[in-house]
């Protein structure tokens, strides 16, 4: 299986901890899904630390807490023909490339990504996190290997 550097707008598949999980007590994400990297950083011991946002098919309560992704852009990634939403008030970090980085389980299982984001809507994915930061309304979730 090939491995792709964690390059900002990868769409990668991971098992993602949702904020509200981790506040209860758990560990480990409940499923496999595709995230979005917004940042690699830091080198810790030789390895990256990356942030990624999750894309779910629920639609937010508050329409600022998310982006609708556009059906030709999830056509173009691979994913379901469902309506999914790129969530910006919460993220995980962790090292690169870490035990919740999976391989697909779709059409390619020997690839961990779907593939980038294009630069324009990956810049627009990037502010909205930045206002959410700005106004505090960022949860971010640290993982451990």
């Amino acid at each position: 299986m090939s491995l792709p550097p964690p390059k900002p707008g990868l769409v990668i598949c991971y098992a993602y901890l949702w904020a509200r999980e981790h506040n209860r007590g758990a560990e480990e994400g409940l499923k496999d899904r595709p995230c979005t990297i917004v940042a690699a950083h830091q080198i810790i011991e030789g390895r990256e630390v990356v942030t990624v946002v999750p894309i779910t098919h629920t639609p937010p309560a508050e329409p600022a807490d998310a982006i609708e992704i556009p059906s030709a852009l999830k056509a173009h990634l691979g994913l379901d023909d469902m309506k999914s939403w790129i969530v910006v008030t919460e993220t995980n970090d962790f090292l690169w490339p870490g035990p919740d980085l999976r391989p697909r389980r779709d059409t390619d299982p020997s690839r961990f990504d779907y593939g980038m984001l294009p630069p324009r809507f990956f810049a627009h994915v990037r502010d909205r996190i930045l206002q959410a930061h700005l106004h505090r309304k960022l949860s971010r979730v640290p993982r451990s290997e």
